[in-house]
């Protein structure tokens, strides 16, 4: 097979697994995966009925599922769930969900940088709500997506979390999506409280139903606000960004003047940011590559992905130290700044 022909079927693949992708997010966002899941051997009708959507679409994505092997029909027009479509279920163990809401969101994305792209308009983040079946899911993907990384590996080596935890000290959460980064201190961590704080009201509800739901209510609140609309009275015991801290960037000495003036003296701030590399070259790397789709996503939202060094030496300006460590083969960096002479 000559190089064209060759071409011609890796991209026909490749938009086979977009194609599928699309398929398990009209599933995902709909609740018909969940449904067969609850109760296998269902009818398109039966499954519209159990999902209160359309008969004629139900029948519709079911012939799409099964096609794309989502769903097994056992003969008589009754269908379950293979491993696959079971995988695409938000409550599965290591769901796969994240994967077909990243899909649509990344299709979004692509469209509005191509229209923009002609007139250099970069209109924000309210572009994550355009699409009234993707904003409820983005709490819930980054969770997916980036909870086990952070149960396993980030909290067990930052000990800032402890260290407040010992003094039932105050946690705020600056962009705090659904909630979850909070939430997960909170499970590991007994005594210490939290805010959280959200420009999206779709976030906030769903981080305080969700917080009712485990019983945190007493130690875990959730606000509509951001830093120029700041409500919170008390001094802070740890600031924390979970992915958000570029979403800020263009009024970085507003941020860190603020980490300033609310941060406790012995208070400490822990950064997470995807780790935007020095080198275009690493962009290359097959594990990189989404990196760099993000960042033409995040110029369409007004923002910039960074680097680890410049955000310590942003830190440096209003007197704390940094301490870097980096997770997921580098592609991942949390940064830690305290007041001190050295990392502790």
């Amino acid at each position: 097979m000559n190089e064209p022909e060759d071409l011609k079927s890796l991209f026909k693949k490749q938009a086979q697994g977009a194609l599928s992708l699309n398929v398990a997010f009209i599933g995902v966002v709909n609740g018909l995966f969940t449904c067969l899941r609850q109760k296998p051997g269902l009818t398109p009708e039966t499954l519209a009925q159990a999902s209160s959507m359309d008969p004629g679409y139900v029948a519709r994505w079911c012939d799409a599922a099964y096609a794309f092997g989502y769903l097994e029909d056992d003969g008589s027009g009754l269908f379950s769930l293979t491993r696959m479509g079971d995988a695409m279920c938000p409550d599965s163990p290591e769901t796969l969900m994240p994967m077909a809401v990243g899909s649509v969101l990344s299709a979004h994305m692509t469209e509005r940088a191509a229209e923009l792209m002609r007139t250099g308009e970069r209109p924000g983040e309210k572009v994550l709500g355009e699409r009234k079946t993707i904003l409820p899911w983005f709490g819930p993907m980054l969770e997916a997506n980036f909870s086990p990384l952070f149960e396993g590996q980030i909290l067990p080596r930052v000990r800032e979390f402890e260290r407040v935890n010992q003094k039932g000290g105050l946690v705020v959460d600056l962009g705090c999506g659904n909630g979850w980064y909070l939430k997960t201190l909170a499970r590991h961590y007994p005594n210490l409280r939290g805010i959280g704080l959200d420009g999206f009201r779709e976030n906030i509800d769903q981080a305080t139903l969700h917080t009712k739901k485990e019983g945190m209510e007493n130690r875990l609140t959730f606000l509509e606000g951001n830093i120029r609309e700041y409500p919170i009275q008390e001094p802070v015991d740890l600031f924390v960004m979970n992915r958000a801290l570029h979403h800020v960037w263009s009024e970085k000495k507003t941020v860190f003047s603020f980490f300033r003036d609310h941060l406790k003296p012995d208070g400490a701030v822990v950064i997470w940011e995807p780790a935007w590399p020095l080198d275009r070259k690493e962009l290359r790397d097959p594990a990189r590559r989404p990196l760099a789709f993000q960042g033409l996503g995040e110029h369409v939202q007004g923002n910039r992905l960074l680097n680890p060094e410049e955000i310590a030496a942003e830190f440096s300006t209003i007197g704390l130290l940094t301490e870097t460590i980096r997770f997921a083969n580098g592609n991942e960096a949390v940064i830690i700044a305290r007041s001190g002479s050295k990392p502790a």
